[in-house]
């Protein structure tokens, strides 16, 4: 997706299945009616990807509160989604794009630098889609400390909008 293609708030999220940690697919459509909080994120396992998974699960009483669904999207295989899941307590929906179509839909699979290497990958992407199937916001660049009360803030703020 090049830049001018990026997606922005206000325009329809791009639909997808994706299989889950349990191998079950999983689309965007089954959540229509709900918010859902599409988070993008490089590599199970990594220390970044480990504390907002675990962030994620310790709130997702209070997404569910907010009638919020919380999805996380990255490259690694479904049974690599299921040994993350066991290891560190996680609850979440975690959906496996191996060939990285979603992430390319939505724009994330971009050119990184790291320690001065480049190389290709998730850019750590957070997505809120409305009830409607809408992009509500977005977080680029995504830093994990302080992350999952933002976009609860923002979810609460959105919501006594509508």
């Amino acid at each position: 997706m090049d830049e001018a293609e990026e997606l922005e708030i206000g325009m329809t999220a791009p639909g997808f299945c994706l299989p889950n940690q349990d191998g079950r697919d999983a689309c965007l459509e089954d959540f229509r009616e709900s918010w859902v909080v599409l988070y993008f994120y490089p590599k199970d396992n990594t220390r970044g990807c480990i504390m907002e998974a675990i962030d994620f699960t310790m709130s997702l009483g209070d997404f569910e509160a907010l009638g919020t669904a919380v999805i996380g999207v990255s490259p690694d295989s479904t049974k690599s989604h299921k040994d993350f899941c066991k290891k560190h307590g996680l609850t979440l929906t975690l959906l496996s794009d191996p060939e990285h179509e979603v992430s390319e839909k939505y724009g994330v699979w971009q050119v990184k630098k790291i320690y001065g290497k480049e190389s290709v990958g998730i850019v750590r992407t957070t997505f809120l889609i409305d009830p409607k199937g809408k992009v509500a916001h977005v977080w680029r660049k995504v830093k994990v400390d302080g992350h999952i009360d933002a976009v609860k803030k923002k979810l609460t703020e959105l919501k006594e909008k509508n």
